[in-house]
Formats: structure tokens, sequence, C-alpha cells
């Protein structure tokens, strides 16, 4: 059975990052973002060039699949259920239904991931969004209809806790 990991940059420096890649085995990065940067000299390490460039470094591929990345209109969904939550995109805890529905509608159920999965082919992937947990990232959306699908297993990677 195939497995498909998933990542996010929030809690993660450069080097926590690469290492958890490298216990994992993960060989190629599938970046589901819609902007490749992050916001804060502590992730500038995440925004596309330096993270593409450290990814080859460490023998990692690398593709942008900006065709599973949210919209604006979703993204800007999502901001106004955190902020009625008190929330913040570094805080977020769960997807917002209108987000989660409007993704799956709108991007998920129209795109043929048949070719993407042929891409991941024997690699060991790993999708790509910057939310430190999955369950607050549309990159969830994504490997759940590839485990439904496609038969694929799910490894949520996640930052080391704070000590």
């Amino acid at each position: 059975m195939a497995t498909i990991a998933t990542i996010g940059v929030y809690g993660f420096d450069r080097e926590t990052f690469l290492a958890t890649l490298a216990e994992t085995g993960i060989d190629l990065m599938l970046d589901v973002r819609q902007r490749r940067g992050v916001r804060g000299s502590e992730y500038a390490w995440a925004n596309a060039r330096r993270l593409q460039d450290s990814l080859s470094e460490a023998g990692i591929g690398y593709s942008h699949l900006k065709e599973l990345a949210p919209t604006t209109e979703l993204r800007q969904a999502q901001y106004r259920a955190d902020a009625q939550r008190g929330e913040g995109k570094r805080s977020r805890t769960v997807l917002a239904p209108e987000y989660a529905d409007g993704y799956t509608e709108k991007i998920l159920d129209r795109v043929d991931l048949a070719p993407i999965v042929k891409w991941i082919g024997g690699s060991k992937a790993a999708l790509l969004c910057v939310e430190r947990d999955p369950e607050a990232c549309h990159r969830s959306l994504i490997a759940a209809r590839l485990r439904r699908d496609w038969g694929f297993s799910v490894e949520d990677l996640r930052p080391p806790a704070d000590p």
C-alpha cells in the first residue's frame, strides 16, 4: 500500500523540517500552497526558492500542484470562520465546514488525481502546506481523497512538541 505524508511549515525550523523528511524517507514534496511564501523571518526558509534549494540539496524532488491550491475566495471564507472562533492562521485548529465543502466541490472534485498518483509512483511523497496540524489544512482533504479513491495510507508529520 502506498503512503502519502502531510506536513506543514508552522512549528518547524529548517533543520528540523529537513530532518523529519529524512527520518520518514520522503523523496518527493508536493506543494499544495496557493502562495508559496510564508510571512515572518522565522519561516523565510519555507519560501519557494529557498525551500526548493534545500530540498534539492537533501535529494528530495519538488512539484508545485497549483491545481490543488485553495482559491483566494476559499481562503477568505476560512479567515472569517477563524475570526469568529478567535483563531489566527497560525493557531487554527479546524477547517470551517464552508471552506471544506467549497474546497471539495470547487477544487478536489474537479481535479483528476490519476496523473498525480502516477507522478508519485513508487516515491514516498508528502503534501506540503503551512498549517501545523493537518486538521486545520486542506492537505488533509487531499490525503483523505487519496486514501478513499486510491488506497493510500496517510501519515501526518508534525513538529516536535515544545519542551
